[in-house]
């Protein structure tokens, strides 16, 4: 049985860099692309298209709700789910029009990563100002491009509170205390709403748990694993 990491918007495989090296495991580890797709369906088909047998499935962000149409997918294949720092609140029109309006910005000006203000956001304050920090998350988005920023931005994430109790699998939600794009209130929706769902905090983080708390995160899913399955 592998472990499959799912990033989250405009991230890619190096998301998970540190929390690969930490983990306690003999599994195998596989991290999936979500560079093509241009719905979270279409996304979640081709991951589950890219990644043979079962496996434990983490998701991150844009890639909790990925991970979250995997399991109803394939629920024969999804033997424990990992929700990170995510939501299954619809989009927003704030939201939306702020992803639109970066989207035409495009046409005027080249892409050369996401931009410093919208990373420093995602990171708790005491990290706004990390220069290597930000810099290896503006690497990650451009290393995927202008065209992959299009098709995630335009993405619609419609929402799916109302599917959660068909997911039936173990599940763990993790939130970040102090997270700035989304809140603890939305995890708490997942963790009531899914039948098997335990959640557990991380303090002194923001959104970027995977880069913020590596090792803290690593210890998590590693513990949480052998409970679920067994030393």
């Amino acid at each position: 049985m592998a472990i499959l990491f799912v990033p989250g918007f405009m991230a890619d495989r190096t998301l998970w860099d540190e929390v690969a090296a930490c983990l306690d495991t003999t599994e195998r580890l596989e991290f999936a692309d979500l560079s093509v797709g241009s719905s979270i369906p279409e996304m979640a088909r081709a991951v589950l298209a890219q990644t043979p047998g079962a496996f434990v499935l983490v998701g991150f962000s844009m890639g909790g709700y990925v991970a979250r149409e995997m399991a109803r997918l394939a629920p024969d294949r999804v033997r424990a789910l990992i929700l990170i720092a995510t939501s299954a609140r619809r989009d927003s029109p704030q939201q939306v029009q702020r992803k639109a309006d970066a989207v035409r910005h495009l046409s005027t000006a080249g892409f050369s990563g996401l931009g410093r203000a919208s990373i420093q956001a995602s990171l708790h304050p005491c990290r706004a100002q990390d220069r290597e920090l930000i810099e290896r998350i503006r690497g990650m988005s451009a290393r995927l491009g202008k065209a992959v920023f299009v098709r995630q931005a335009t993405i619609q994430r419609d929402g799916d509170l109302g599917l959660l109790s068909q997911i039936t699998c173990p599940t763990l939600v993790i939130a970040a205390a102090e997270d700035r794009l989304r809140s603890i209130d939305e995890s708490r929706e997942l963790v009531s709403r899914i039948p098997k769902a335990e959640f557990i905090v991380i303090p002194g983080s923001g959104h970027m748990i995977p880069m913020e708390k590596p090792d803290e995160l690593a210890q998590l899913i590693s513990d949480w694993l052998k409970q679920v399955f067994g030393a």
